[in-house]
């Protein structure tokens, strides 16, 4: 299906960077505002990307870039997602299409793309403690650079946020934190927070009572001085705990708002007044994500992102499908997961599941429908999803963590110290695992088998396809020695038909799934899929290696091992890991201490950093594909004829 490349309106046409943008008039804003939303809509809407976001701050991305003197002024955003308008306004407009594709425009503000991107983020809640790190260079250096931190409500459950405004605010430092506020992560918020913000927006008691407070207050003036002290005193305390933004107040920071997020000249004035406010302040902007785009207003989860065009008008996906035999697609493995995880529940009441905001990404919704007293989401605060589930774990329960491989990067001390330590029989289901696509190195799952495999009692395992999942999730349901690590990646899994029941696995046995002579392939996880096609087109060509499915990276299957060790020349390890501590390297090492022992070739994710591309783009790329295995094979083929 061939698209033509989004034109710009004529106004966005002629912005090159935000020097170009402040040459207009403060009306002309709402005029570049509406070709920049509908210049993201033309282009996602072909090319795919993250969608909702963008739309909701179109009008805060133009007041702030029309404001401050960008580069010089230091504007960091939160998570990213919400960067398009930036990236369009900052001289990247007419390579934005390429955005998240291989070799193109990263999704998320990156350092070595553009001097306007101050901070690569792409994981949630750092924008404050690194718009406080630069505001502090700055102040080392006696400049007079302007700082500022955009975040969302979502993005501000997380405790990075608080443990930074708690540190900017005593240091009295002077940046501006604008708090995007639209009820939305990618799924909908939860928490307290949540309810304070909305307390904030919508309620009318802080003028109630403070029209009470006034009214009192004249009542007193024949009491005396005495008693209109009194009263004073009353009036403020009232205040203080009434004002809305009295939570920020209290850890420092001048409260404004909250404001329309959507009135690009309200936000302009008010942008410029606050340029010469000093100190910590945080602006409270209202927005809708999705603003401007019907569909993505009304469903604002589905919309977060879309990965096929689709029509943007009616929102109807525009995609060419891609069996055409209609069959059906395979499931994902996160499905899988979420269905498996509700047939457990529902015979053994002790298990629990929780999620740090993403029950839509790992499939959790099936279990918090149908057992909802029984299932959680945290909100973004992955070091306290972690640790929750060890308290449940330590009263009896059995907890399933569903979470990123990237974001259980987040919890790790609370992994070793919490849980490992305790020896606490949680479950983690590490959706997301290895290189995951266009979300590209924030996102990549490349390190927990090497960052797991270094503490104790944590049993580490990743299934070949969906049934090695299922039975995976039954045998850690029953288990109640260590915790338990199932990793599964992004993606559809096999397809294959599934057992209506469950079956215990043997903890840290391998399977050998073909004989051959020579060379052995040892997989750990899905991506033994392409050990099995290099050996399909091996045996084809006549020549016939091994292939093992070893499931268990710790324990590792040592007494497999051995055998493999006496039979076989050359062995070759597959992982869709990092190298470097990872599966093969537990091989290494075991086979290591051996006398007589074959060549290991280990094959991963080199250790340097991985752009962003489709999945099957980066494995071709760093060769971990069939055809790279068999580049791999064939000269020890060679070699044993």
């Amino acid at each position: 299906m061939e698209f033509d490349n989004p034109t710009p309106g004529p106004l966005l046409a002629e912005i090159n960077s935000p020097a170009d943008l402040k040459k207009l008039k403060p009306e002309q804003l709402q005029d570049v505002c509406d070709e920049l939303r509908q210049f993201i809509i033309d282009t996602v809407s072909v090319h795919g990307g993250h969608f909702g976001a963008s739309l909701g701050v179109v009008e805060l991305t133009t007041a702030l870039h029309y404001v401050y003197d960008t580069p010089e002024d230091l504007l960091v955003w939160d998570v990213g997602h919400q960067a398009y308008g930036h990236k369009i306004l900052t001289g990247r407009r007419d390579q934005f299409h390429t955005n998240r594709k291989y070799g193109g425009l990263s999704g998320f503000p990156k350092r070595t793309e553009s001097e306007y991107d101050t901070f690569g983020v792409g994981h949630s809640s750092t924008s404050i403690s690194a718009a406080l790190g630069m505001a502090v260079a700055r102040d080392l250096d006696k400049s007079d650079k302007k700082v500022v931190a955009v975040i969302g409500d979502g993005a501000m459950t997380a405790g990075l946020a608080f443990e930074a405004m708690n540190n900017a605010g005593a240091m009295n430092s002077d940046i501006l934190v604008i708090l995007n506020d639209n009820n939305m992560s990618i799924d909908p918020n939860v928490g307290a927070l949540k309810e304070y913000l909305a307390d904030i927006t919508t309620s009318k008691t802080f003028n109630k009572m403070r029209d009470e407070v006034y009214d009192m207050l004249g009542h007193f003036k024949s009491a005396g001085d005495k008693m209109r002290k009194v009263a004073s005193r009353l009036e403020k305390a009232m205040t203080a705990a009434l004002t809305p933004g009295s939570l920020f107040r209290a850890l420092g920071f001048k409260y404004y708002g909250p404001v329309d997020g959507h009135d690009v000249d309200g936000l302009r004035k008010m942008m410029e007044d606050l340029r010469d406010v000093k100190g910590p302040k945080l602006l409270h902007t209202v927005t809708v994500k999705g603003k401007g785009f019907a569909p993505a207003e009304r469903e604002q989860t589905k919309w977060h992102a879309s990965s096929s065009p689709f029509d943007k008008i009616t929102g109807k996906s525009l995609a060419e499908p891609k069996n055409d035999d209609k069959t059906e697609l395979p499931p994902k493995y996160q499905d899988v997961f979420g269905e498996a995880l509700v047939e457990l529940a529902a015979k053994d009441e002790n298990i629990v599941s929780m999620t740090p905001a993403m029950p839509s990404g790992s499939s959790l919704w099936p279990m918090m429908n149908t057992f909802p007293d029984r299932a959680f989401d945290v909100g973004i605060a992955e070091q306290h999803a972690v640790t929750f589930a060890a308290g449940l774990a330590a009263e009896g329960k059995k907890p399933f963590c569903a979470i990123y491989s990237s974001f259980l990067q987040r919890g790790y001390d609370q992994l070793v110290h919490d849980v490992a330590i305790q020896k606490l029989p949680v479950v983690f289901c590490i959706d997301r695992a290895g290189l995951v696509g266009a979300d590209g190195p924030t996102h990549h799952g490349a390190y927990d088998i090497s960052f797991m495999r270094a503490i104790p009692n944590m049993i580490i395992s990743s299934p070949l396809n969906e049934q090695g999942l299922r039975d995976m999730m039954y045998t850690a349901s029953r288990y109640d020695e260590a915790s338990w690590a199932i990793r599964y990646p992004r993606g559809r899994a096999t397809g294959m038909d599934t057992k209506d029941k469950f079956e215990d696995i043997e903890i840290g046995k391998g399977v050998c799934l073909r004989e051959g002579e020579g060379v052995a392939i040892l997989s750990f996880g899905p991506i033994g899929k392409y050990a099995m096609e290099a050996a399909d087109t091996l045996a084809e060509e006549g020549a016939h290696i091994g292939y093992y499915d070893m499931r268990f990276a710790k324990p590792l299957d040592t007494d497999l091992l051995d055998e493999i060790c006496e039979r076989y020349d050359h062995i070759i390890t597959l992982e869709d890991g990092a190298r470097m501590g990872g599966f093969g390297s537990a091989v290494a090492e075991y086979i290591g201490e051996k006398v007589k022992r074959p060549t290991l070739k280990i094959m991963g994710i080199p250790d340097r950093i991985i752009e962003h591309g489709t999945q099957r783009e980066l494995h071709a790329e760093i060769g971990i594909d069939a055809k790279g295995i068999l580049e791999q094979v064939r000269p020890l083929i060679t070699v044993n004829a």
